[in-house]
């Protein structure tokens, strides 16, 4: 036991220090040519799967805390309000610091919530001799894949039809599908909940972020970043499946090996019946 409480003080301390030196330097971000991938959210994810939905609610909350402090410290753009209270109160009052509070927080939260219970879903569907549930599993993942990579190819290549974009998604598709069932045969089906992990982490933070923003600041939106209102939902919707998909595809890959590295230390601190113990007690997912 007290291994385990000095594994999740050690785990908890260092996903904090991950976010905070993430977020205020070039490390948050991955360059990929014509966009810049944030993954501050990855340890995020992690913490949520290895020390359980509170410790990841909490270090969303970080997360979100470091968004805040920066945006209200050293605004980068005229919409920094969005994610910051006090910027947002100094214009729209009361009402918009909580606004701005909830577009600012409660994603970051949630990002330390959702993943942990779908990857404890997508495990247990997943484990074991269940044949059925792991083909079913891996074909989800394709079939997100699959919508992904019709719409991020939609969205980026203007001069492609419609079919040519479907092709290129159903191509995309069927690899991610075989890969993570040849992955899963050779692992575990904790490899498969990786997967699913980062996806969902990293999209729930796109989503519920943008969703905010155009739920509550559409108007104020389009006028700090020069856009007409009637064309906000489209600003909104190519963030979505171009950054959310980037973002996406990134953080299932690295949440997955990082994952699987973190779940061979794991066992160097906690024995097979105290991590099981420890699962039952902490809520954490592994």
């Amino acid at each position: 036991m007290k291994n385990e409480r000095t594994y999740s003080l050690v785990l908890t301390a260092l996903f904090t220090a991950i976010i905070v030196i993430m977020a205020y330097t070039p490390l948050g971000f991955i360059p990929l040519g014509i966009i810049n991938a944030t993954i501050i959210h990855i340890p995020v994810i992690l913490g949520a799967l290895f020390l359980g939905p509170k410790k990841g609610g909490f270090l969303g909350f970080v997360f979100g805390l470091t968004s805040f402090l920066k945006n209200t410290i050293t605004p980068a753009t005229l919409s920094a309000f969005v994610f910051s209270p006090v910027l947002a109160a100094s214009q729209f009052g009361a009402a918009g610091a909580v606004k701005s509070a909830i577009i600012c927080f409660v994603p970051r939260i949630l990002v330390g919530v959702i993943p942990y219970f779908v990857f404890v879903g997508v495990r247990k569907l997943a484990s074991g001799d269940n044949k059925i549930g792991r083909i079913i599993a891996c074909i989800l993942a394709g079939l997100v894949m699959f919508l992904f990579g019709r719409a991020f190819s939609a969205r980026t290549i203007t001069t492609i039809s419609p079919m040519v974009a479907t092709i290129i998604g159903v191509v995309l598709g069927a690899l991610v599908c075989g890969i993570l069932y040849m992955v899963t045969i050779k692992r575990s089906a904790a490899s498969l909940g990786f997967v699913y992990a980062g996806l969902t982490g990293a999209f729930t933070n796109t989503f519920l972020v943008m969703g905010g923003i155009y739920f509550f600041y559409k108007g104020s939106y389009a006028a700090a970043t020069n856009v007409a209102v009637d064309k906000v939902l489209s600003v909104i919707m190519g963030v979505v499946t171009f950054n959310g998909v980037v973002e996406s595809v990134v953080a299932a890959i690295i949440v997955t090996a990082l994952g699987l590295v973190l779940m061979r230390v794991k066992t160097l601190f906690c024995d097979e019946n105290r991590e099981i113990t420890a699962t039952h007690k902490s809520g954490a997912a592994l």
